[in-house]
């Protein structure tokens, strides 16, 4: 498998997830509030790293509040711009520097590579937070293991 290959299915893995996500918050009245602003932080980060690789402003607050509504949207066009963006990348292009400014206003490089890989770990670590919000909630939380979306058939 390439890494091209390997990247790609870390992404729809994280697309899956991140609507399974936003599937079980729907169903829960209330949902938790830390919860969604988790999950919309998610969606910014997501929109800002795609943003600095493509050399493009800054389109979204890194914690925004967004109504619940709005999140199978964003993920939506999420998915297409970065399902487009990997598609156009080469082997050679994930070891091209990348140069941005983060938002404390800090200058900085960081390897295409790295920034993918920041992008799946960073959603990572807040859909683990966003299940112990659901938890607390007295609330089961979306089951989003990666060995269960490729046993289940949901990444192919």
């Amino acid at each position: 498998m390439s890494l091209q290959s390997y990247l790609y299915r870390q992404f729809e893995h994280d697309f899956w997830a991140n609507r399974e996500e936003v599937r079980v918050l729907a169903a829960l009245d209330p949902p938790p509030a830390p919860a969604l602003k988790l999950l919309a932080h998610i969606v910014a980060a997501q929109w800002l790293w795609l943003d600095r690789l493509q050399q493009n402003p800054q389109r979204i607050a890194v914690w925004p509040e967004l109504p619940l509504s709005d999140y199978a949207a964003q993920l939506t066009q999420l998915e297409e711009s970065w399902r487009s963006y990997l598609g156009g990348l080469s082997e050679e292009d994930f070891a091209r520097p990348c140069s941005y400014t983060n938002s404390k206003g800090e200058a900085w490089e960081s390897n295409v590579i790295d920034i993918l890989a920041q992008v799946i770990m960073h959603s990572a670590h807040h859909r683990g937070q966003i299940a112990t919000e659901i938890r607390r909630s007295g609330n089961v939380p979306a089951a989003v293991d990666y060995i269960h979306a490729v046993r289940q058939g949901f990444i192919e």
